[in-house]
């Protein structure tokens, strides 16, 4: 099993005076540590479950390409863009420049997007669910194209691209890998057996059954099912001391036995450096073999 962390919350003790230095201490940290990823939300307000919606919060893909410059191996992505928030091509084109200016270690993380409240806030697109979803497979279908030799227009129904020219081309190929955030039963992992080469799924009681729908768009659609790597939302509280890892350890445990790869998530009190320290050194190794 794999380890990744994901940032979903920059309002820390030094505030945006220090906030650079402290956020690239954490990254190179984690990445030193053994972390397998490092991702952050794209979200442009704070989210309810992480805290009020006026709390710091950075733009995803100007502070992806400062990880970069502060990590030499983690994977590095969104968990998970908003396809809405920024139109198809040029997604294609961050997420190349990314991965060019990474040396090959971006990922698209791509979902439907679901917070009205920051898009009407900024004045952003969020059409009904069905569109979003629609807008999500044509934004799937122009990126693949913009990451092959083939140039010409794309005439979808809510996108239409003259010329999908796309240099420098990324490094990672084919393409870089997509992950498709979501458990939606119908649409999202029919998507994920469709184009994506990873999912990521929240752990609870409901994961098992997840991981079979998803076997089972993956039968129909034809498609491998162990090719596509299976990863799950985990909020890492290793304590103040260690104190939590070995619990940490057996909940992995208890994940991996379900067919989840990699666990993804927040580290609490991520700020501190110890929790990571303590997961680079007391979890990643006990959970790799796994």
């Amino acid at each position: 099993m794999k380890i990744g962390l994901q940032i979903p919350d920059f309002t820390w003790p030094g505030g945006p005076t220090t906030m650079a230095r402290d956020l690239a201490q954490v990254a190179r940290t984690a990445d030193d540590a053994g972390f397998d990823a490092v991702a952050v939300m794209d979200h442009l307000f704070q989210i309810g479950p992480v805290g009020p919606v006026e709390n710091d919060m950075l733009e995803a893909y100007t502070t992806l390409g400062f990880l970069a410059a502060h990590t030499s191996r983690a994977r590095l992505f969104t968990l998970v863009t908003g396809v809405t928030y920024r139109d198809p091509g040029m997604l294609a084109k961050i997420i190349t420049t990314l991965d060019v200016l990474s040396g090959g270690r971006a990922w698209l993380g791509v979902g439907a997007a679901w917070n009205d409240e920051e898009s009407r806030g900024l004045g952003l697109l969020f059409p009904p669910t069905a569109e979003r979803f629609e807008r999500l497979e044509e934004t799937l279908q122009i990126c693949l194209r913009m990451w092959s030799d083939d140039e010409t227009a794309y005439d979808g129904t809510h996108y239409r691209l003259e010329r999908t020219l796309n240099s420098p081309q990324s490094l990672t190929r084919p393409h870089p890998p997509i992950m498709i955030g979501g458990g939606g039963e119908k649409k999202t992992l029919r998507l994920v057996a469709q184009y994506a080469q990873a999912c990521n799924l929240f752990a609870g009681p409901a994961l098992a059954h997840k991981l079979d729908v998803l076997r089972e768009h993956c039968e129909r659609e034809g498609r491998d099912y162990a090719e596509i790597e299976k990863t799950a939302y985990y909020q890492f509280d290793v304590g103040a001391d260690g104190e939590g890892a070995g619990q940490t350890v057996d909940e992995l445990g208890a994940l991996s036995e379900l067919g989840i790869q990699t666990a993804i998530g927040v580290v609490k009190d991520v700020w501190r450096i110890t929790p990571l320290e303590v997961i680079g050194r007391e979890v990643i190794p006990a959970v790799t073999g796994l």
